[in-house]
């Protein structure tokens, strides 16, 4: 073993001494993973010795076995090797089955191990594993708790979109807390990078009919909402091809409303999902994510149906708006987003009874009457938002591509409620 790491390293000192760069060139060539940091550290340690930028073999010997002979696998190498240096390939065989739980794996396995990992050939002629050996198959993708099969897309990507458990962010643009701390776009940088597929985005009025992003009624900052999309725009598909939805809590004026379509239809562009897949309104499925790869969909309320938005696409509508009213029970009250002053009108009295038996939060109904501009209502295809009534009504009326949110609280109170219908 001695001999076997002198003759693999001595070239690269030749010349003398190596300094970091020669370091990590000869870590790389002998095929040991490392943190960059993490040898920084143990150089640097290494350095404290003497006054040189440089080190020398004995050094470097230091080094290495600070990165890849740790404690814990000395340990088990010790507890089945024979005399401490050598594990033959019977006691390799017990490892495997009593350690790593391979109830299936035999004599051929422990030498396939062996000849793949054993770095000293003359160990591996003899058939038997030195620790150099034992070290590299540990810190193989063998011995990782997490199945390599998984690290690519392994289920099926084609069924419909609502088949599917989507990574989401609530409140994206916050980076601390969610009352006085800062909104930053890091926040939506970070999401997307880390695979996110949902993004909220609260806007509101701003100055010079630009909207702006902040958790409404809160001491946060503003970020302006074009800049929001510019970010989203270049990090969207970084880390998935996947379809992004973007949330929209929507508190503009349709004014600002047609600012933020222009918005989303000019940085977007391509990326931006406003007409059906293949020009077919077959509304009674949806796409999969498979054929939404690379497209980036609108979810919030939406006027009329997708055969009205159609036949608008032809037409010049810019400054028109329509007015939705939601007369249905608000059953998202608790996420407190939601808490504009509104025109409250009462709902007749057989209401009242139906809401003691849906176990509904003891709120006053109110009709919530919402002004939207065509032009972003017309960008939502996929993801239409839906304020929940109950199970019953969902069944007979909901369409697939109207999306429901409900509160937690609330979503609570539903499983103890009626835990099979939800």
């Amino acid at each position: 073993s001695h001999t076997w790491f002198w003759s693999l390293i001595q070239n690269d000192f030749k010349t003398g001494n190596i300094d970091f760069e020669g370091c990590m060139r000869l870590l790389e060539k002998m095929q040991i993973n490392f943190d960059e940091d993490h040898l920084k550290h143990i150089f640097k340690k290494t350095l404290d010795k003497h006054t040189r930028d440089v080190i020398s073999m004995d050094d470097f010997k230091a080094i290495y076995q600070a990165l890849v002979h740790r404690p814990e696998f000395q340990e088990l190498f010790k507890a089945y090797s024979t005399d401490g240096k050598i594990l033959p390939n019977g006691q390799l065989l017990k490892f495997l089955v009593k350690e790593q739980f391979q109830t299936e794996a035999n004599e051929t396995t422990a030498l396939e191990i062996i000849m793949k990992y054993e770095p000293i050939d003359e160990v591996r002629s003899k058939r038997m594993m030195s620790f150099e050996g034992f070290v590299r198959y540990m810190n193989s993708d063998e011995c990782s708790i997490f199945k390599s099969q998984h690290r690519t897309i392994y289920q099926d990507m084609n069924q419909p979109l609502c088949d599917y458990f989507i990574s989401s962010s609530h409140n994206t643009y916050l980076i601390a807390d969610q009352l006085m701390g800062p909104s930053h776009l890091w926040g939506y940088t970070s999401a997307l990078l880390k695979g996110c597929r949902c993004l909220e985005i609260d806007c509101w009025d701003g100055n010079n009919n630009e909207p702006i992003v902040y958790h409404g009624h809160t001491l946060t900052s503003r970020i302006p909402f074009r800049s929001v999309i510019h970010v989203i725009d270049k990090y969207a598909f970084m880390s998935s091809a996947y379809p992004l939805v973007l949330s929209l809590e929507n508190h503009c004026s349709p004014k600002q409303q047609e600012v933020m379509a222009d918005c989303l239809k000019n940085i977007l562009g391509d990326k931006l999902l406003s007409s059906p897949i293949g020009g077919e309104v077959d509304m009674t499925r949806l796409p999969s994510p498979e054929a939404l790869k690379f497209k980036v969909l609108i979810k919030n309320k939406k006027v009329g149906t997708l055969e009205q938005t159609l036949l608008r696409m032809e037409e010049e509508y810019h400054g028109e708006a329509e007015e939705l009213s939601d007369s249905e029970y608000d059953s998202e009250i608790v996420d407190s987003d939601d808490t504009l002053p509104l025109q409250q009108t009462r709902t007749p009295s057989k209401r009242k009874g139906e809401r003691k038996s849906s176990l509904l939060p003891q709120k006053k109904p109110k009709v919530k009457r919402t002004k939207i501009a065509l032009a972003l209502s017309d960008l939502v295809i996929y993801t239409k938002s839906q304020k929940f009534v109950s199970f019953d009504h969902s069944l007979q009326h909901q369409q697939c591509y109207e999306n429901n949110s409900i509160g937690e609280s609330y979503a609570r109170k539903l499983v103890k409620a009626s835990g099979n219908l939800f």
